[in-house]
């Protein structure tokens, strides 16, 4: 969905206030590695929503995490694509689309909102459509890159191995 997520991580925060939720400012991707379950944000999007699942469930803390797009991000896959195998075309078309992206440095590309319910995460995340075309395009970037460690032979050892 493309959405204006810095209007709606003000909007999010002031509701938080007023619903008398602790907030935990967490760290973006903090989640990773433990058992959630995610909030179907496109048949769901209402954050309101989810958070009334949290206050019937009796939760008191919502973890709170958002992330802003640095352009850093950008030239770090630019770089990323001057190592890769790929066409002078295909390069060509990678740049134009990473350059398209580069107005959104600086705003907001990722909101988290999570709680803890019988040691399980619950959690609505959102992400604007823009974004999901850079994660796309550094998928496409990576899985096209060269593999420097895979440079040994096929054989044990390295193929320092005696047949003898």
């Amino acid at each position: 969905m493309d959405l204006n997520l810095d209007t709606l991580k003000h909007e999010i925060r002031e509701y938080l206030d007023s619903a008398g939720f602790a907030v935990f400012h967490s760290s973006p991707g903090a989640l990773d590695g433990f058992p959630l379950v995610l909030w179907d944000t496109e048949g769901h999007p209402d954050y309101q929503m989810f958070l009334e699942v949290a206050r019937k469930s009796g939760i008191k803390l919502i973890l709170f995490a958002t992330r802003e797009f640095d352009s850093s991000d950008l030239d770090d896959l630019l770089a990323q694509l001057d190592d890769s195998e790929v066409t002078r075309e295909e390069k060509r078309e990678y740049e134009s689309r990473l350059r398209e992206l580069r107005i959104f440095a600086g705003v907001t590309c990722s909101l988290e909102l999570a709680f803890d319910y019988n040691s399980r995460l619950y959690v609505y995340e959102v992400e604007p459509d823009w974004y999901e075309e850079f994660l796309s395009v550094e998928d496409e970037i990576v899985a096209r890159g060269t593999d420097e460690d895979d440079t040994r032979d096929d054989e044990p050892l390295g193929g320092y191995f005696s047949k003898n």
